[in-house]
């Protein structure tokens, strides 16, 4: 993983002019920390917190670094108004890339996997994307692939940011999500739970509550198999592993299953009131898995986001 010793961080706020074009992208960040009191009351006096990402104006965590991946283009001039954004996305990282393309003219093409499901679709459609759609088998090692297939055919086209490979993902997290975390709590955070599937979350949130807090416990959770319905998610045994993540940062690893994620997407719903999707799903699952094993803590995990794109998947209607 390459990190410079002394990274630059670049902002998500105030870099860009402030005209009502573009203030959009002053409204990424900043996002509610939720106590959830009645599913965490079983494991009480550990309290579990998450962070309600869809609050950002694109619905998702990948706001942050897909705003932070364009600034970053701009200031490298790589980015420029003749040039297209190509990249490869399973679903929320587009869904940023589309909005924030909208709001600061640029033309956006995604390769995306043929079964995102048709609310995805059409919303990435809403905003003008252009899609690119591949093998649904594949998963997103399959977009990645046709990505890197349409860029090297021809680069002066495109402007690739890679968001599996480019440090400004885990950057965004460094500079703004651990930050308003350390706040959130007053610092008294002791075990932080994230996903891996960019692992751009997991990477540069940790990195930055390590620096304040040493002693904090940093515990990644992936899909516990290759065949999973855990959308963005990466099994890292079977995938291109991202060049961003470096297992290393994880104090632990734990492997959560796409039905328990589901219950708990069902739970969150019908006990905290919280239409979150899979992956936020199972970050719950997953945060509650390390609760139930300490006497006492703060936990804070990632809602990365709602569960509006996802209500096509039959299990929302369990009883």
């Amino acid at each position: 993983m390459s990190q410079p010793a002394d990274p630059p961080i670049l902002s998500t706020r105030g870099a860009v002019p402030t005209d009502q074009r573009h203030r959009l992208v002053e409204c990424v960040g900043n996002t509610p920390l939720l106590e959830l009191r009645r599913i965490g009351a079983e494991v009480a006096p550990v309290r579990i917190f998450g962070k309600a990402e869809w609050y950002n104006p694109g619905g998702s965590v990948k706001d942050r670094p897909a705003l932070n991946m364009i600034l970053d283009g701009e200031a490298t001039g790589r980015l420029t108004k003749d040039k297209i954004l190509l990249d490869a996305t399973s679903g929320n990282t587009g869904v940023a890339y589309a909005m924030l393309g909208a709001a600061l003219d640029y033309r956006i093409k995604l390769c995306v996997p043929k079964n995102i499901g048709p609310i995805r679709q059409r919303i990435l459609e809403s905003y003008g994307a252009e899609l690119v759609m591949t093998d649904p088998t594949k998963g997103s090692d399959g977009a990645i692939e046709k990505a890197r297939e349409i860029y090297a055919a021809d680069p002066d086209t495109y402007f690739y940011p890679d968001q599996y490979n480019n440090d400004a993902n885990w950057r965004a997290h460094y500079a703004t999500t651990g930050p308003e975390i350390l706040e959130q709590t007053n610092g008294e955070i002791t075990h932080f739970v994230a996903g891996l599937g960019t692992s751009g979350t997991f990477m540069g949130t940790g990195k930055r509550l390590r620096e304040d807090k040493p002693d904090v416990r940093l515990i990644s959770f992936q899909p516990d198999g290759p065949m999973h319905g855990l959308e963005g998610l990466k099994h890292m045994p079977t995938s291109i592993v991202p060049g961003i993540y470096d297992e290393a940062r994880a104090d632990q690893n734990i492997w959560v299953r796409t039905e328990d994620a589901q219950k708990m997407c069902l739970r969150l719903a019908r006990e905290e009131g919280l239409l979150v999707g899979m992956s936020a799903g199972a970050a719950v699952a997953g945060a509650l898995q390390i609760a139930r094993d300490l006497k006492e803590g703060t936990i804070v995990t990632i809602l990365c986001d709602s569960g509006h794109k996802y209500l096509d998947f039959e299990f929302w209607g369990r009883k």
